[in-house]
């Protein structure tokens, strides 16, 4: 008897059969139907330890089901079905089946109770989101998945050869609350730090997501960075370093964000600097904290999913990404103005939306912990992202001037199922927002924390009217110009090439001239001779017995042609004496 079903098999093996369903209704209907039984079977699955098998005399754990595990499962599950209806023109089968094994593997993540199956499904989620980004099939999504798939092949490296040494050092692969304290668990930290886009490492982000196609840029926005942050709250909770880190990471990426044109590349560096807030509540490791950051991660995929669907929607209307390019498009795109504002509201930590239910909850663990530093860089980062998201972005698409008229925008608006994704994210967000209650019941610690104080609330509104304050005033000294703000990922680019370069003039082109030296003469020539001499063997000898044969069978034909005079009486003859012949052969040579 199955007594628990994997629902990260459910997605993977489900979509397998996409391409053989009908076109249509009935392939739309089954692609809402895989995550929507997905998520029905992570609400129903009792916590416990499920799908253990024997490898190599270890145990490999596919279901550890506990309120971590569970709580990022539901929300996987939860965006996976709204990007689904989001994504349902998408045309190519390959592109939702990459979607599933991504979500699938996603899942298959958290619920895995051991590094083996956990890195398993970490690198299937690796090779899979990757097709997110080609599948834009342009110059730029091309070069743009091949350095993701770089990056994320170095980082599976890094975590493997962190994964051996804890072995060798520990005996076990189960997948713990780790002490941060030798080569292991560092290799291991790193590994889990590339794919959560920590400063000098997350360059690979907003390179790659901004490339991705509409539908995918929702998926990647909520798999990868959130992943990653489970496997943080899993192994490194209370790791002191990671609270500078976290707030670093917040600030730094907000920066970028502020000063950012391309409208998704701008929602990239965001996605860094809320993962950089979870960063540092994970590092500062409380109860509080730690259902903090579980908290922001559940929230941030869903007002970043929607705000990734609102900008795709912008996106595929007016096919500009640039906010120099568009303007004055409030009156062509009313409603999706309005999820904009909920998006943007929602990740600044308005009241009555999802991010000031998980938010405020850090703030406050970094506030109890006297951490002043890392709090000051936080609240700077509120502000900058309430710049940036709420205030810059939807005033330039909606209400900035159109510097070109727009003569190249169709006169559609965004198809109907785009409109509902956007919608239901739009609602949970509020939902979670009113009923803060609901989520802290799904988090690990219980989420003992009541975000609706006036303290909080005034807090929060006086800041956000502050940098109101501040973004009128300085209105007309915006300006957006169609520029490449450079990134770490600059030095490992531009390093890399070098090192391409440097390998081929000092050690390639050597090597080369060297063996071509001695390969010429020693190979190519000899060589040529026997071929020469094989040939010359070939066209006298064989050919010549060959041919030979040939000649001799002919001619021989030539001569029993003559024997056929057509007269019965001769051939009966013929008979006559080859049957003597035959039985004087029969007597003396066998008989006798």
């Amino acid at each position: 008897m199955i007594d628990w079903v994997h629902p990260g098999f459910v997605l993977i093996i489900g979509s397998l059969l996409i391409p053989f369903i009908p076109k249509g209704k009935v392939k739309q209907g089954y692609l809402l139907l895989l995550p929507l039984l997905a998520f029905i079977i992570i609400i129903l699955m009792p916590e416990g330890t499920y799908g253990i098998i024997s490898f190599m005399g270890e145990k490999v754990t596919f279901g550890r089901v506990d309120k971590l595990a569970k709580c990022f499962a539901f929300i996987f599950a939860l965006m996976l079905f709204i990007g689904m209806v989001f994504g349902l023109r998408q045309k190519e089968d390959g592109h939702h089946i990459a979607g599933f094994f991504y979500a699938g593997s996603a899942i298959g993540a958290v619920f895995a109770g051991d590094f083996l199956s956990f890195l398993c499904f970490w690198e299937i989620m690796a090779f899979s989101s990757v097709y997110m980004v080609s599948f834009s099939k342009t110059k730029r999504s091309y070069k743009a998945a091949y350095r993701y798939i770089l990056v994320h092949a170095t980082g599976a490296v890094i975590l493997m050869a962190g994964i051996h040494l804890y072995y060798f050092e520990y005996h076990t692969l189960a997948f713990n609350l780790m002490e941060f304290s030798g080569l292991p668990a560092a290799l291991i930290l790193l590994g889990f730090a590339i794919n959560a886009g920590f400063p000098m490492l997350g360059g690979w982000l907003p390179d790659a997501y901004p490339e991705s196609t509409v539908p995918g840029g929702v998926f990647m926005a909520t798999f990868t960075t959130q992943t990653a942050v489970y496997a943080l709250v899993r192994g490194f909770a209370g790791t002191e370093i990671l609270i500078w880190i976290g707030a670093i990471m917040a600030l730094y990426s907000v920066i970028y964000a502020t000063v950012e044109s391309d409208i998704r590349k701008l929602f990239s560096y965001h996605l860094l600097s809320q993962t950089g807030y979870m960063v540092a509540g994970i590092g500062i490791g409380t109860s509080l904290a730690v259902d903090g950051a579980v908290a922001l991660g559940f929230t941030n995929v869903l007002y970043m999913g929607l705000l990734f669907m609102a900008s795709g929607s912008v996106i595929y209307v007016t096919g500009k990404r640039n906010l120099k390019d568009t303007g004055n498009l409030y009156h062509k795109m009313p409603l999706t103005l309005i999820f904009f504002m909920i998006g943007g509201l929602a990740l600044s930590g308005a009241p009555l939306l999802a991010g000031f239910a998980s938010k405020p909850m850090i703030l406050s663990a970094a506030a109890a912990e006297h951490l002043a530093i890392p709090w000051i860089l936080l609240m700077i980062t509120a502000a900058g992202t309430f710049l940036s998201t709420t205030l810059k972005v939807p005033y330039l698409v909606f209400f900035g001037k159109d510097k070109n008229k727009n003569p190249d925008v169709p006169k559609q608006k965004p198809p109907r199922n785009m409109m509902v994704g956007m919608t239901l994210a739009a609602i949970a967000c509020i939902v979670v927002g009113v009923w803060p209650q609901g989520l802290y019941r799904l988090l690990p610690n219980g989420g003992n924390y009541h975000p609706y104080s006036i303290s909080h609330v005034v807090w929060t509104v006086q800041l956000m009217l502050f940098t109101w304050f501040g973004f009128y005033l300085l209105l007309k000294m915006i300006k957006v110009q169609h520029v490449i703000n450079l990134d770490f990922d600059w030095f490992y680019r531009k390093g890399g090439k070098l090192f391409l370069e440097v390998v081929a003039k000092m050690i390639v082109t050597p090597a080369d001239t060297v063996l071509s030296t001695i390969y010429i003469p020693l190979i190519i020539k000899p060589g040529k001779w026997i071929a020469n001499d094989c040939f010359s063997f070939d066209r006298r000898i064989v050919d010549g017995i060959v041919n030979g044969i040939a000649g001799f069978v002919i001619g021989m034909s030539g001569a029993l042609s003559r024997f056929q005079t057509g007269i019965l009486k001769d051939y009966g003859f013929a008979l006559i004496i080859g049957i003597i012949i035959f039985l004087n052969i029969l007597f003396f040579v066998i008989i006798r």
